[in-house]
């Protein structure tokens, strides 16, 4: 019976040995990193979904390593940023910082380096296309700078960030596309004491299926900016751009 019970646990360590192949040769190269601890890399590609396959708990998942990369990677792109445009307030800098590592800005570079490839994630995940998910692959790229700053320390995560995260930073910051104006302006106000922007519908014209809506944007009470849009959200949008280009340039 003894001899059973081992054959059985044997055939499942093999299997989840199988789940967890990791081709590192191609990794180091798409990284531009060998990693000494094999382990950090490991855990940092694995998704929660994969776990209970591997009765593994939760905490063996990329989370934690996420949080730590997301803390340095925070200090990389400010500090690029700081060093770059001394010249900028504290509310500027802050606003393009928060564009740079917003999950949009971390699962497009993820998705060029096809990190997703590399994931250890459930079947039912993969199907359910978790390879490319912005969520997934995002938080992932923050496990992996996590990973690094860990195993090759401060300088090798800020090299990794540097030549895959702010390589095309000026193209980024350029494109409105990217933005949230919303948020631009709201860290800006916030961040020189002015409190939080408020947004005010002036106008509905129209008929209900074709409506354009007029806002305004107002902060300390004074009308900072004005947009229209075809519904009440891209009318802020607008507007926060408006205020934007006025207060910031």
């Amino acid at each position: 019976m003894f001899e059973w019970i081992t054959r059985l646990l044997k055939k499942t360590e093999n299997r989840t040995r199988k789940t967890l192949e990791i081709d590192y040769e191609s990794l180091n190269q798409l990284l531009d990193y060998s990693f000494t601890n094999k382990n950090l890399i490991e855990q940092a590609l694995k998704h929660r979904s994969v776990l209970p396959s591997l009765h593994e708990p939760r905490m063996q998942s990329n989370e934690r390593l996420e949080l730590l990369g997301d803390a340095v990677l925070g200090l990389a792109v400010t500090e690029f940023l700081y060093n770059r445009y001394p010249e900028k307030e504290e509310g500027e800098l802050t606003a393009m910082k928060s564009l740079l590592v917003s999950r949009k800005i971390l699962a497009k570079v993820a998705n060029r380096l096809n990190l997703g490839d590399y994931l250890l994630l459930s079947e039912a995940e993969i199907k359910s296309g978790g390879r490319t998910r912005h969520s997934i692959v995002a938080d992932a790229m923050e496990s992996v700078i996590g990973a690094m700053y860990l195993d090759g320390g401060l300088e090798t995560a800020r090299k990794f960030v540097v030549d895959n995260v702010l390589n095309k930073f000026e193209d980024i910051l350029n494109e409105k596309q990217h933005k949230n104006f919303k948020s631009i302006l709201l860290e800006y106000a916030q961040g020189h004491n002015f409190g939080s922007p408020s947004y005010v519908v002036r106008s509905e014209n129209g008929p209900d299926h074709q409506k354009t809506f007029t806002v305004q944007v107002l902060i300390k009470n004074k009308i900072v900016g004005e947009g229209v849009g075809k519904s009440k959200k891209h009318a802020e949008q607008h507007a926060a751009q408006a205020a934007i280009e006025k207060i910031m340039n």
